[in-house]
């Protein structure tokens, strides 16, 4: 009878666990993102902690007009958690799984792309798939525009939805400067002509690592090998070009090269002051808003090199174990909607570029697109058309690591 009451004893543990067990599965899944409706309920009174970078006056200010827009209209509180580095938010991911936090994570949305994408989607750190079920999603025209599902070459799979476009791009006081140069060949015997008028955020930085990957892009013989992961074997022969690129570059820099600015305001702040001639950014309406602002003259221009830039799409990613995935989704989805992306696209509040293809939207929405004026400061679209694909997102810590080693080892 002993023997029997411990076997009780054990089955009834084993269907306790079981059943746990299954119900942690199936809040996992919840919510449905198929069910649009339900998620919309759901996610009226929550609160969406949403992870993205802060550094941008602008984009902080287009934030807090979603956030007043979502509540308004959805009863969601929508709070920024500025952050310096996209890194720390998936850090914190990961250390909430190795801690057994599968429920309650502090990160809701996040806004991201390239390394830190793959690093989630490799450790299973991702919710999903639910982007494409967004009631939005079908604007991008995803069929048509097969990077919204391809993020630095790896495959998005729904785990990600889009949220802007992104294009690296010169700028220039055009009082100064009457013929930049267009490809980073022209850029040395530019900058050797004129030394000290030009310089480039210190690496990690976001805009000086893809400096180096546009560089080295336009280097090498062949491209091919910068779309694989990145072969250790091979690594120093690959990038040997680009090594002795700057190491010609860097002499001519502002200040000799012995000192590199954190991010683009600093690029910003040295052409407004006159101690650079040409700069760079990774939003194509940075020059008309920051005119726009007073940060730089109205006779700023911006360009593209002529065999194309590097751009991208920026993604937003919602945790695996995220506490208000329903509110997550509708954030996202309000996002791409064509009153906020109009916004966002208007040079006057953020100056971002539209994931979402004009052919899809009705008339009205097209409309408010149309009338949105981005001046002779901004590039033209034919220009943004001369698109270079970014590399496997492995390429930027080793890029990074390599230079971090070459440049400020003494």
């Amino acid at each position: 009878m002993v023997g029997a009451t411990v076997d009780k004893k054990q089955l009834l543990l084993a269907v306790v666990v079981s059943v746990y067990s299954i119900n942690i599965a199936l809040s996992a899944e919840k919510p449905d993102p198929s069910d649009w409706q339900s998620v919309a309920e759901e996610a009226r009174g929550q609160t969406v902690y949403f992870n993205a970078w802060g550094g941008e006056t602008r984009i902080n200010r287009y934030i807090g007009w979603v956030s007043r827009e979502v509540k308004a209209r959805y009863e969601v509180t929508l709070q920024h958690v500025k952050l310096t580095d996209t890194a720390q938010a998936v850090s914190r991911i990961l250390a909430e799984k190795q801690a057994g936090n599968m429920t309650r994570g502090a990160v809701d949305l996040l806004w991201l792309n390239g390394e830190n994408f793959a690093a989630l989607k490799q450790n299973d750190l991702l919710f999903g798939p639910w982007a494409e079920q967004l009631p939005n999603f079908s604007l991008v025209d995803a069929d048509q525009f097969p990077e919204m599902r391809e993020d630095f070459t790896v495959p998005v799979e729904g785990l990600e939805s889009p949220w802007t476009r992104a294009q690296l791009v010169f700028y220039y006081d055009s009082d100064w400067l009457n013929d930049p140069p267009g490809s980073m060949r022209e850029l040395l015997q530019w900058s050797t002509d004129n030394p000290g008028e030009f310089i480039y955020p210190r690496p990690p930085a976001f805009l000086g690592t893809t400096f180096l990957k546009q560089a080295i892009l336009e280097l090498v013989e062949t491209t091919d090998p910068l779309y694989v992961p990145v072969d250790e074997s091979n690594f120093d022969l690959i990038t040997a070009p680009l090594w002795i690129y700057l190491d010609e570059l860097h002499p001519s820099l502002l200040r000799a090269g012995r000192f590199f600015p954190a991010g683009g305001a600093e690029l910003r702040r040295f052409l407004a002051d006159g101690e650079i001639s040409l700069a760079f950014s990774f939003s194509p309406g940075e020059a008309v808003t920051s005119i726009a602002n007073g940060e730089l003259p109205p006779s700023t221009r911006s360009y593209v090199f002529d065999q194309g830039t590097i751009g991208n799409v920026s993604f937003l990613a919602i945790p695996f174990n995220a506490q208000n995935k329903a509110a997550a989704m509708l954030v996202a989805n309000f996002l791409l909607s064509p009153e906020a992306q109009a916004r966002a696209h208007d040079p006057v509040h953020m100056g971002s570029s539209s994931v979402l293809s004009l052919e899809k939207l009705s008339t009205e929405a097209r409309a408010a697109f149309d009338r949105i004026e981005m001046g002779i400061a901004a590039p033209s679209v034919e220009e943004l058309n001369r698109k270079i694909q970014e590399p496997h997102p492995s390429w930027m810590p080793a890029l990074e690591q390599a230079w971090l080693r070459r440049y400020t080892a003494h």
